[in-house]
């Protein structure tokens, strides 16, 4: 049985979410995928976040900078490094002639690809649940509204 607090909120119920909310919060921080897939190819994070986007399509400058929600001058830094490295390459955009798209090199889309398999890969704590427990966690996930614009993170 759970008792109401002052604004109404089960006590029980609270308790019950930010245990949950510190579990999977836990889950997540504990197993560092940034640090991981930094150190395995070589690239800051807001590096590989470009990459990754560029893996949907390649894109104008602008439109990089916005979605990773940096500056048009640091995304040119950002473009220049992985330029030198051979990772990307810009073009101009043929119906304007002032824009520049850039684009992933065999070698940047295999960096990404590497970059995504790390940044996807399930933790390792979630295949020591039982079958049936996973099935459970599944089914009460899928309960839940997904979030963000479904391109990566």
């Amino acid at each position: 049985m759970s008792t109401s607090t002052d604004t109404g909120v089960a006590v029980g119920r609270d308790q019950d979410l930010r245990l949950v909310w510190d579990r999977m919060r836990t889950m997540v921080y504990d197993d560092n995928r940034r640090a991981e897939v930094s150190a395995a190819v070589g690239l800051s994070f807001v590096k590989i976040k470009a990459l990754r986007r560029l893996l949907i399509r390649p894109m104008p400058m602008r439109d990089l900078a916005a979605m990773l929600v940096v500056d048009k001058p640091y995304m040119t830094q950002v473009v220049d490094a992985l330029e030198e490295r051979g990772l990307v390459v810009r073009t101009v955009d043929e119906r304007d002639r002032r824009c520049r798209i850039v684009s992933l090199t065999d070698e940047g889309r295999a960096t990404a690809q590497r970059s995504e398999e790390i940044l996807t890969r399930p933790p390792a704590i979630l295949a020591q649940l039982p079958d049936e427990d996973l099935a459970e966690l599944t089914r009460i996930l899928a309960k839940l509204p997904t979030t963000g614009d479904g391109e990566p993170s």
